[in-house]
């Protein structure tokens, strides 16, 4: 029988949904199971944009150009500056999704063998993405303690090695939902300037930074032009998680050249979704002020109803939809799935994602789960009472 190759063994299950046969027999048993292993919003989508894909009258679905529609990338463009952020169309590439944008980034800029540096917990993807590109990810681990800010420079500066290419940031963070500050930015800077690295940031939860905080962006970093590459995409964004467009964008001509190359292996981002996309950006900004406003409560209702369970530990994310507690737990894979297997209050129960699955370093977030606050209100505050009842019986509980 032959082979699979090596990357397809290398390449982890993702935490998120390795779980799912187990929430799907849990719901053919007939027990409600709330999703909080995903982040799925149940917001929905801007209502400009299903009318741009009612509306779409094209005699032949074509090809767009490999790099995007010209009009959608400058009307991105024209997005970021009304953000401050100086971006032109030609800086922009657009994607299948946040996920290709990463993909053909780390292709472009790192040789097989090559390393990035990555603050830990990250979006267990990440590991995917790098084994695609055959490089290694090098945690740098932050601390529940405080709240996951970023490790100091000093963390860094033991990772980096001769293979080091590139550092990756996410900001808001997923899974932690922390948002780098201006200074932890201007640090992370330094570092970059003086080992002469790549900085990857993805940026798709920018429009969900709570209270008075505001979000800061790489390309708002003087200096690094030729270091900065920005991830993004629309599927949190407008809640068109489905739409797959995301987009690369960097200052530095090479890297935009060279992953149009990438770009046009793959012919050509969707031409629907563009559409859809392009349509998104009339969103009126009333929008963003009810989602945010939504999404606050829904955080406080979780972070807050967590905290009050004896034994739970939940730092308050400044921004994204994330949230990651730690537990009176052995083992996180154990718990998430005794939930689904053998845990019912009131014929309910909740799916989470472990957060084991969000740290490269071997044994390390064993206590520790991640919720993404994606659900209505009312459900947030029945899944927070089946966690308070399960903890009171589960059989691995830690004090």
């Amino acid at each position: 029988m032959p082979q699979i190759s090596k990357k397809a063994v290398d390449i982890p299950a993702s935490p998120i949904r390795k779980l799912t046969p187990y929430a799907n027999n849990a719901k053919k048993a007939g027990r409600k199971v709330y999703h909080l292993n995903i982040g799925q919003p149940d917001i929905e989508t801007p209502q400009v944009v299903t009318d741009a894909i009612k509306g779409f009258d094209h005699k032949v679905l074509e090809y767009s150009p490999s790099e995007g529609f010209e009009s959608y990338r400058s009307k991105l463009a024209g997005y970021y500056k009304s953000k401050n952020i100086p971006v032109n169309p030609e800086d922009i590439i657009t994607t299948v999704g946040g996920s290709e944008a990463l993909v053909f980034g780390f292709m472009t800029t790192c040789n097989p063998g090559d390393e990035i540096i990555i603050p830990e917990p990250f979006y267990a993807n990440y590991n995917g993405f790098a084994t695609f590109a055959g490089i290694t990810v090098v945690p740098v681990t932050a601390k529940i303690e405080n709240g996951f800010a970023l490790p100091s420079v000093d963390e860094f500066e033991k990772k980096i090695t001769s293979k080091t290419k590139a550092i990756l940031i996410c900001n808001p963070g997923n899974p932690t939902g922390y948002l780098y500050t201006k200074s932890e930015l201007e640090q992370l800077k330094e570092v970059v300037l003086k080992h002469d690295l790549f900085l990857f940031a993805d940026e798709v939860y920018r429009e969900f930074c709570y209270e008075d905080t505001q979000p800061y962006s790489v390309l708002n970093l003087s200096g690094l032009e030729n270091h900065a590459i920005l991830i993004d995409s629309v599927s949190k964004r407008y809640s068109m998680c489905g739409a797959r467009i995301g987009a690369l964008i960097s200052k530095n001509k090479e890297v935009i050249s060279s992953a149009l190359k990438f770009a046009q292996a793959r012919l050509s981002p969707p031409t629907i979704e563009q559409i859809a996309a392009e349509a998104a950006l009339n969103t009126p900004l009333s929008y963003f002020d009810d989602v945010k406003k939504e999404y606050v409560t829904r955080r406080d209702i979780l972070v807050d109803g967590l905290n009050n369970i004896p034994g739970v530990f939940c730092p308050k994310p400044s921004g994204a939809f994330y949230a990651v507690a730690k537990f009176p737990i052995d083992d996180a894979d154990k718990f998430c799935q005794w939930l689904l297997e053998e845990f019912s209050y009131d014929n309910q129960t909740v799916m989470m994602a472990p957060a084991t699955g969000f740290y490269a370093t071997p044994d390390t977030g064993n206590n520790q789960v991640r919720l993404a606050y994606v659900l209505n209100q009312e459900s947030l505050k029945n899944a927070v009472k089946c966690l308070d009842e399960a903890l009171k019986i589960y059989p691995g509980r830690v004090d």
